[in-house]
């Protein structure tokens, strides 16, 4: 099982319930929004365990607009099952150092020599301590930065 399935798998479950969007456009914005919502939560489950205490209830919120009434007893049962999955796959991953793959985390930065820095990022923003820098010029234009 890999995270991605599960965030698909929420979406599957609850896809035949969405509602039409009201602007004549189809379901189609209203399922995006819901895969989008899955998406996002799961990514956020991984990403800050500590601070992101209840998933399910912060996914059936942001979602629960894209359904009839009468499907919502439903919708939060399917939420909570599988984010309860979810969050018993994340506990076994091991606290630090990799990412909901299973594949190591390293720095965003190079070193001097061009080679990728090994060491730890930290959660915010994919830099190592020593890099910290470098994440305080990303979003300013490349004249003003020179």
């Amino acid at each position: 099982m890999t995270l991605y399935q599960v965030s698909r798998g929420i979406y599957r479950a609850l896809a035949h319930d969405i509602l039409r969007d009201r602007c004549g456009g189809g379901a189609a914005n209203n399922h995006e929004a819901v895969l989008r919502a899955c998406e996002a939560t799961v990514e956020r489950m991984v990403r800050d365990r500590e601070e992101f205490p209840r998933p399910a209830r912060s996914l059936f919120n942001d979602i629960r607009i894209h359904f009839p009434m009468t499907a919502q007893g439903r919708v939060w049962s399917v939420v909570e099952c599988h984010v309860a999955c979810a969050q018993g796959y994340i506990d076994r991953l091991p606290r630090a150092g990799y990412d909901e793959s299973g594949n190591p985390v390293e720095c965003r930065a190079t070193t001097r020599r061009g080679t990728a820095c090994q060491r730890m990022p930290l959660p915010h923003n994919g830099y190592c301590p020593s890099h910290q820098h470098l994440a305080e010029t990303e979003h300013v234009p490349a004249a003003i930065a020179a």
